[in-house]
């Protein structure tokens, strides 16, 4: 059997194989709510074989968005049609997963084809926050410095985030602490220079992300796993690195976090990064065997050799796909094809099988 369909159960759920939809913004919602863009844009990767489909970026707030177009679940009224989303991905065979997610900085930003911009609290846009007054780049808004009572409600927003999460049907929750976010901010020494319990070492650093999911574990059952997507280095000196991203992996695990999915990048805008075919497996190879936790490779990951060969050599769990899923919503079908495995297509398409 190829290694990238074999199942894999993580507490209570199991996954019919190793293929991930990678969360993937799209930009589309007002307000927040799903709409018919969601349900085709994820249901057609779970009618296309993915064992994992994780739900873009939601935001646990309004000023966490990443843009005004960006999906949410900071209210109630969010649940029904996420929920709706998750029927059918689970009625094709597919495990129903959401990332929430805060912004901080890097929030307030026009859609990338209207140019990704921040946009100005005065033309519609609001005022970003972080752990430190340190924007993200030349020429970006200052961030406001959270307080105390800032970082208590962001804990509650993600802890509420979690409690919809559960009642729109998900069954998997990414906690997002990578790609220069809010909580890789405050894990990062380039963009978190406080003083206090929130800053300056280590333990300091992580706390935020550790509050975080604690408190989403005392309102999401044990049995359904919580993922930690987090950024292994932030590819520039003196930022948070691999040897950091290890110890709290290794910490994420002894507190019941299931699985990291590995990208990296993202905090520091002028980063130079040896962008190529799978140029972020290596930490997810080293995160996994020297804590023993699942990990999840993501990045530039496009054959399904290429895949397999990463689950065969041991260098993770699952694989995380992105663009290839976006260029081709059918890749896991493809996949198997490919490497000589026979899966199930959905009833309407079995005419097409060869």
């Amino acid at each position: 059997m190829a290694k990238l369909f074999e199942p894999l159960t993580i507490g209570s759920i199991t996954l019919k194989n190793r293929i991930v939809v990678s969360p993937m913004c799209e930009y589309s919602s007002e307000d927040g709510f799903a709409n018919d863009w969601h349900l085709v844009h994820l249901g057609s990767r779970a009618v296309g074989g993915a064992g994992l489909v994780i739900t873009e970026a939601c935001a646990v707030s309004p000023e966490g968005r990443i843009s005004p177009a960006d999906l949410g679940i900071w209210k109630d009224e969010h649940i029904t049609e996420l929920k709706h989303i998750n029927r059918f991905i689970k009625k094709h065979g597919a495990v129903p997963g959401i990332q929430l997610a805060h912004a901080g900085r890097k929030a307030s930003c026009a859609e990338p084809w209207n140019g990704g911009q921040q946009i100005d609290p005065a033309k519609g846009g609001w005022q970003v926050v972080a752990p430190s007054t340190i924007p993200f780049k030349e020429g970006t808004m200052q961030p406001v410095a959270l307080d105390k009572n800032g970082i208590d409600k962001v804990i509650t927003d993600f802890t509420n985030a979690a409690k919809r999460s559960l009642d729109a049907g998900y069954e998997v929750i990414e906690i997002h602490a990578a790609h220069g976010y809010l909580l890789h901010q405050f894990l990062s020494p380039l963009s978190n220079t406080r003083t206090d319990d929130y800053g300056d070492s280590f333990e300091n650093r992580v706390r935020l992300l550790f509050e975080v999911v604690e408190n989403i574990k005392e309102v999401w059952p044990a049995h359904l796993p919580v993922f930690v997507r987090i950024s292994a280095t932030d590819w520039s000196e003196g930022g948070w690195n691999i040897e950091e991203s290890v110890k709290l992996s290794s910490l994420l695990k002894e507190s019941g976090v299931a699985l990291i999915d590995t990208s990296s990048g993202g905090n520091i805008g002028h980063a130079k990064i040896p962008v190529e075919p799978g140029y972020q497996v290596q930490f997810a190879k080293e995160i996994k065997e020297k804590t023993g936790i699942l990990t999840g490779a993501v990045g530039l990951i496009t054959g399904a050799q290429q895949a397999e060969t990463i689950l065969q050599n041991h260098e993770a769990d699952l694989i995380f796909i992105a663009r290839e899923l976006l260029r081709d919503p059918y890749f896991p079908l493809h996949a198997a094809s490919e490497l000589q495995h026979d899966v199930e297509w959905p009833l309407q398409y079995q005419r097409a099988k060869k």
